[in-house]
């Protein structure tokens, strides 16, 4: 099958990112010299994938100029605070054919993309010891099962492709169970899982290191070692200045949310720990 398009999902707040995904969208973030976002366009296109759609929702705005720069497609999706990402599949609708669903903050070594693609699938590596990640059956290549933790299992990660076939039948269920209160917290693989036996899809096996997603900025650091000195905060760059640290000495970094579930700041030690708060700008020592 010939790749029609693909699909990026770049709506969501990454809140765990913190605090840089508080001060941009995770998907503009610059790994190894290369906005990740950027990054995943470019392999696109180097595999032939002329049309990129990119579902924004969160700091939208700042997305604006890849449609110059790229020419991308830019969707906003509305409901980006209030639903899982099955609201950026929604949003996208009309695009889905052939298509590739990829998420933008997604870091792959080298090029996964291909022009044409003979089955649905998604991406997977190992994962040796115990694992909180979504963790995959298979019979002869064929996804059977999907349960979230495990043990010694490959797990979903990275991209995924869908047959023009697959995404009219996952489509067709999305838009009879969309409006379902359930539906809204649900991830879109979770509404695949429910109905997997409709829903046919291959694994493809990835080595351990060949894609990359980072949750925290300490999982970054380890990635690219340019954000142990520089961490491209100004959050952090203040905090360093008035703690009398540099920024390599604050590690830890770990985000927290309010009684409404929305990013209110973030935990973070340097010999001592520390409680940062977004709203008034300030910290103070646990």
């Amino acid at each position: 099958m010939k790749v029609d398009n693909a699909i990026i999902m770049a709506a969501g707040t990454a809140s765990r990112f913190a605090p840089l995904s508080y001060e941009k969208p995770k998907a503009l973030i610059e790994v190894k010299r290369e906005v990740l976002v950027e990054r995943q366009i470019r392999q696109l296109r180097e595999a032939g994938i002329e049309e990129v759609v990119v579902v924004t929702g969160y700091k939208a705005e700042q997305f604006e100029y890849l449609k110059d720069k790229y020419g991308v497609v830019l969707i906003n999706n509305p409901d980006y605070l209030t639903r899982n990402n099955n609201s950026s599949i929604y949003a996208a609708r009309e695009y889905i054919k052939n298509s590739y669903i990829c998420s933008s903050d997604n870091y792959f070594l080298d090029n996964p993309f291909e022009s044409e693609v003979d089955e649905s699938y998604y991406a997977a590596v190992y994962m040796e010891g115990e694992t909180g990640e979504w963790c995959i059956s298979e019979e002869d290549g064929l996804i059977k099962d999907v349960k979230v933790g495990g043990r010694d299992s490959w797990v979903m990660l990275g991209h995924v492709f869908w047959s023009k076939s697959f995404s009219c039948s996952f489509l067709h269920i999305l838009e009879d169970e969309y409006e379902w209160p359930e539906t809204a917290d649900k991830l879109w693989e979770s509404i695949y899982i429910e109905h997997i036996n409709e829903l046919p899809m291959k694994i493809r096996k990835y080595p351990a290191d060949f894609i990359f997603e980072f949750d925290t900025l300490d999982e970054l650091r380890e990635f690219d070692d340019s954000y142990i000195n520089n961490t491209r905060s100004g959050i952090l760059t203040k905090i360093a200045g008035e703690l009398g640290v540099e920024e390599k000495d604050i590690v830890k970094v770990k985000a927290y949310k309010d009684e409404n579930n929305a990013a209110a700041g973030f935990t973070f030690e340097t010999g001592k720990k520390y409680k940062y708060y977004y709203k008034t700008e300030t910290m103070e020592e646990l």
